[in-house]
């Protein structure tokens, strides 16, 4: 997949523009401009996130179910989102002055992806909290040993493979092994879970979508 070299059209809101730019795949620096651009107009971080990368990446979605994309098609567009990742997470720190809470997070052993939970950390900042990364395939050990050691309002736990999911149920076992599974509320995420899924293995919630973690994590704090 090579970067497009067209221009989206003008639309109404700059955001729309970054939205309809990464869902037609016109690569890295053409959304880093328009970023720019919004910037630029005092548009904060928080709100390109969400109402541009977000709803840029929920086309992308609805084009590969449409069979309008492919496999390659995901990947350009997670490569894009990479580098942009690259260049406004500074800005995060900066608009996030305040910290409301932390957030421990990771996605779980035997699964690589971290997508989901990369834009997930980026709204979550964005919103104000103190995240900490594990990164992908992580142990369940170490979700507990840095729990205990952090001390997070939230812990994340992300699972894109159903051939994964176990290792939610395992972790949270784990914590409550660890007497301190009520000491942090536990949010998982992916296109693995479901809200069903989250009642049977004791998390307190599941997010189908970065806001509504987010969402969560502001109420789980006040």
């Amino acid at each position: 997949m090579t970067k497009q070299t067209w221009e989206a059209p003008k639309l109404a809101d700059i955001l729309d523009e970054i939205s309809f730019t990464l869902a037609n795949l016109a690569g890295p620096e053409t959304v880093r401009a328009l970023i720019d651009k919004a910037l630029s107009r005092n548009i904060s971080v928080s709100e390109i996130l969400e109402k541009g990368l977000r709803a840029g990446l929920q086309q992308v979605g609805a084009k590969y179910e449409a069979g309008e994309y492919f496999l390659a098609e995901l990947l350009f567009a997670a490569s894009i989102i990479d580098e942009v990742m690259q260049f406004i997470g500074p800005k995060l720190d900066a608009e996030a002055a305040q910290k409301k809470g932390t957030v421990l997070l990771g996605t779980v052993r035997g699964d690589m992806h971290d997508i989901g939970k990369n834009i997930f950390k980026m709204m979550a900042i964005a919103a104000g909290f103190e995240v900490q990364d594990l990164n992908v395939d992580v142990d369940p050990e170490l979700f507990v040993q840095e729990s205990k050691r952090i001390e997070p309002d939230i812990l994340g736990l992300s699972c894109l493979l159903t051939t994964a999911l176990s290792e939610i149920g395992v972790v949270i076992v784990m914590l409550n092994e660890s007497k301190i599974r009520d000491q942090v509320k536990v949010l998982i995420g992916g296109n693995a879970v479901t809200k069903e899924f989250a009642r049977e293995v004791g998390a307190d919630a599941a997010a189908l979508n970065a806001i509504e973690g987010v969402d969560f994590c502001r109420g789980a704090v006040m």
